[in-house]
């Protein structure tokens, strides 16, 4: 521990200790042999699996994909339980590469990072904790992740609430017992949708308040066969291959086929197999579901009729069958009973978006014409993702150039990995990168390599900082959004992808959509040509 006056000189420091940040621990210290160290806010490694334990928090990533492959051992070695791995499983496995690779003596935590100003005299970044703590490194690398900021709802009222409340991403250890509890859950995302099933299957009732009707595939989750398990560890080239070379980083292709390729007899048989199958890869049916309208409709009809057979109540399969926005341009989350649990006789679908929360009271939620009498209040009201994390740390670049102020109109930046005016200052899996419409593990080894490999290029030739320059961040920007605009993902206005589920936050569309594989091959031809787009001097 350091006071302010005796401040730690490292050659980096890397906030978090998720996926993101252990690898980068690991990449920095083991394999270039730098000084570095990991200031983590949270009591344990894992990052957004650290605080979001909430019930029935599970991956949507399949579990062999949703690993570490920068180590063959590694992937010999762990044994995954699910197709669909549950938080403590995701947490087992994070805690195991900590111990196998030693990381924990250079991860420091329960210290909360408060700011990090360059400065350029020095080139020097000065990194200052809520504790007073100081360090001073030459390479800054943020691998805050991406969902890990938890927005709450300015709801008045709540402080006079006099139940219990929860928000999903920051749940208690010690959990919470629902049963005998009337529960209300705010919000029916992917993590509304995970935890209202096993919320219902406690509590004595559940009402459930939807503003935006989603989506939802079955994840038909089952523990893994012995036989897959083989598969898995003796194909790991193969699925390592196909997972950097697809759209999305996930283990599968997408289908080089058209909704219209096929007769409407074989396009219900190709969906209906997919939706037996289940998971993220009933997207992957049909090429054009995300860039052609008339092509979505046809799915999306298809999971609306699906919703139809599975919900008894007309009126309740109406209102969840109501969806504004085109299939899958929203994260489209995976499920498991989450439309057969509004079968159940004491679970009721409020729609608020009709009816909006006025407020809250001692008792519970009052709505434009009912009150709601609850024990204990769920928000699942997602994260102000992409950029939240990054922006409540106060960070200064070159003469004082404040992020908040860089990206007051929204994130600019160059391939998601520097922001011009911050010297030597590195994002993984930053906007502006695939990132979150990716699956997460090989996007974020991607970015730790390059860093690393960008880091160990510059010591070898003498390079003091590296930048991105002003222009390629603009051309850059341009090109997520050209990429955004490509596809149907733009009209769902009331993404997180845009920030819209965040009030004030600006409307942006923050990962790059033009898929994993072109991208690493944009950051490749720049790197090979000496940098382009960034000053090394």
């Amino acid at each position: 521990m350091s006071t302010s006056s005796t401040p730690v000189n490292l050659d980096a420091v890397i906030i978090g200790a998720g996926f993101s940040g252990m690898y980068q621990l690991l990449s920095l210290r083991d394999k270039l042999g730098l000084s570095a160290r990991v200031l983590e806010a949270a009591g344990g490694v894992g990052g957004t699996w650290y605080w979001n334990r909430y019930p029935g928090a599970r991956c949507d990533s399949e579990s062999h994909s949703y690993s570490y492959y920068f180590s063959k051992e590694l992937l010999q070695e762990w044994n995954w339980t699910e197709r669909y791995p549950q938080q403590p499983e995701i947490m087992r496995y994070l805690n195991h590469v900590a111990d196998r690779f030693d990381l924990r003596r250079d991860i420091q935590l329960d210290t909360r990072v408060k700011s990090a100003h360059y400065e350029a005299q020095h080139n020097r970044w000065h990194v200052t904790t809520e504790a007073g703590e100081v360090f001073h490194c030459t390479y800054l690398i943020t691998a805050v992740g991406c969902l890990s900021s938890a927005n709450v709802p300015k709801i008045d009222g709540l402080n006079d609430y006099a139940g219990d409340w929860y928000h999903t991403g920051q749940w208690p250890h010690e959990g919470v017992d629902f049963s005998g509890k009337r529960v209300g859950v705010v919000g029916t995302g992917s993590t509304g949708i995970q935890a209202i099933p096993v919320i219902a299957a406690q509590s004595k009732h559940l009402t459930v308040f939807q503003r935006t009707a989603n989506y939802s595939i079955p994840a038909r989750n089952a523990p893994l066969t012995d036989e897959f398990k083989q598969y898995a560890k003796s194909h790991t080239d193969d699925i390592r291959h196909i997972m950097n070379s697809n759209t999305n980083a996930h283990p599968f292709y997408i289908t080089d086929r058209s909704v219209f390729d096929v007769s409407n007899e074989e396009r219900k048989q190709i969906m209906e197999t997919a939706w037996k199958k289940g998971g993220l890869e009933f997207r992957a049916a049909f090429r054009d579901t995300l860039i052609d309208e008339k092509a979505n409709k046809i799915v999306a009809d298809f999971i609306r009729e699906k919703i139809s057979e599975i919900v008894k109540n007309p009126a309740t399969a109406k209102l969840l069958g109501d969806i504004d926005h085109p299939f899958a341009a929203k994260r489209p989350p995976v499920d498991s009973q989450y439309f057969e649990t509004y079968n159940l006789d004491h679970v009721d679908l409020v729609n608020i978006r009709e009816t909006p929360i006025e407020k809250i009271t001692a008792t519970g939620i009052k709505t434009k014409n009912h009150d709601y009498p609850l024990d204990i209040i769920v928000f699942a009201t997602g994260f102000d993702a992409m950029t939240g994390s990054l922006l409540k740390i106060d960070i200064q670049g070159r003469n004082g150039l404040a992020l908040k102020e860089a990206w007051y109109a929204g994130p600019r930046n160059y391939l998601g990995l520097q922001v011009p005016g911050f010297p030597n200052m590195f994002t993984v899996t930053g906007p502006g990168s695939p990132s979150v419409l990716c699956n997460m593990p090989p996007a974020i080894e991607h970015h730790v390599d390059w860093i690393t490999h960008c880091i160990k290029d510059m010591r070898e030739k003498g390079i003091q900082r590296i930048e991105a320059q002003e222009k390629a961040a603009d051309d850059w920007v341009l090109e997520v959004n050209h990429a955004a605009n490509s596809t149907l993902l733009p009209s769902a206005t009331h993404s997180w992808y845009l920030g819209a589920n965040v009030p004030g936050k600006p409307r942006v569309f923050m990962p790059y959509a033009g898929g994993f594989a072109k991208y690493q091959k944009i950051v490749s031809d720049a790197t090979s040509n000496g940098y382009v787009g960034f000053t090394l001097s």
